[in-house]
């Protein structure tokens, strides 16, 4: 398999949907087997602690759409630490220990510090939320998200007025991620938010997703969710969170500036250099639909971009 270098390799190039449909039957029972062997033992016991029974409540702002078969969502993931096709993390994740983990603050806030997961997750009440996901390339899921707003964690870290930007970072762990043994991208993945779109109730910390722990493959034992922003943005793994005065550099900025802005709102109308973003592909159906603005969000963060050019800040 040809393995591309981060100068000429963007999130485009990877299987398309129509062979990977082709061979998900077959990759199925393999997948299905590596999942079961990861065990109760490398489950995070904090995550599952928080999924009991009649602590997870539903959340706001959730779609009626149908939700995407959680086969699918298992299965079919960008999360290049693991490979690039979109059957590697699934066949690979398996690597991956959750238990223990902890999470580092740092950066603008009053109350600095290494936390467990169990620390992060005990204050929070978990809610059950229906986001869409909409990716660069061009499809979208809908998926059942379990988690918290990222804006109650933030709160309890106390940040100073200098925080104007929030810094996440993935584990980098060449020995469990075996996709960061290629240069693919500059490691370890960082993303980054403003303050403000941090802050939003629409952006989440999760932990699970169809009533169950967070499958490694799709970002354990947490990872971000902001459902207005091209995929990408959604950052998995995470282990460190810096608040920051100056606009952090994303991995995907930094790989290709003119191809992945720091915004990343998806915008029907602001194409990717190569390709229009007027249209996706919904994960399980065969004809395209319209791309909406903001992912279909517009009325609740339209606000946040009040006066500024999409197509410069993109």
């Amino acid at each position: 398999m040809l393995i591309k270098t981060a100068t000429d390799l963007n999130e485009s190039d990877v299987t398309p949907f129509g062979i990977y449909q082709q061979r998900r039957r077959f990759l199925q029972s393999g997948i299905a087997i590596a999942g079961a062997a990861l065990g109760a033992s490398l489950l995070s016991r904090e995550a599952s602690a928080a999924l009991e029974p009649g602590r997870v409540k539903p959340g706001p702002f959730s779609t009626d759409e149908e939700k995407t078969p959680r086969e699918d969502v298992t299965s079919y993931n960008n999360f290049y630490e693991f490979g690039v096709d979109k059957s590697d993390p699934a066949r690979h994740a398996h690597k991956l220990v959750t238990d223990p983990w902890s999470v580092a603050i740092a950066g603008e806030v009053a109350r600095p510090g290494s936390y467990t997961l169990e620390d992060i997750l005990k204050p929070h009440a978990l809610e059950e939320r229906i986001y869409r996901l909409r990716c660069v390339e061009g499809w979208s899921m809908v998926i059942p998200w379990i988690g918290f707003p990222l804006a109650d964690l933030i709160k309890r870290f106390e940040p100073t007025s200098k925080a104007k930007y929030v810094e996440f970072e993935t584990l980098y762990d060449k020995q469990q991620m075996p996709g960061q043994r290629r240069r693919v991208l500059e490691w370890p993945y960082r993303e980054g938010l403003r303050m403000d779109e941090a802050m939003h109730p629409l952006t989440l910390l999760a932990v699970g997703l169809y009533g169950d722990v967070l499958p490694n493959q799709n970002g354990a034992p947490i990872r971000l969710v902001v459902p207005w922003k091209y995929g990408f943005k959604s950052i998995k793994s995470i282990v460190k969170i810096r608040l920051r005065e100056t606009q952090p550099t994303s991995s995907w900025t930094r790989s290709a500036p003119r191809e992945y802005g720091f915004y990343s709102n998806v915008n029907p109308n602001v194409s990717h250099p190569r390709w229009s973003q007027k249209r996706e592909r919904r994960i399980g159906e065969f004809l395209k639909r319209k791309t909406l603005m903001f992912n279909g969000y517009e009325d609740q963060v339209a606000s946040l971009y009040a006066g500024m050019d999409l197509k410069k800040y993109y």
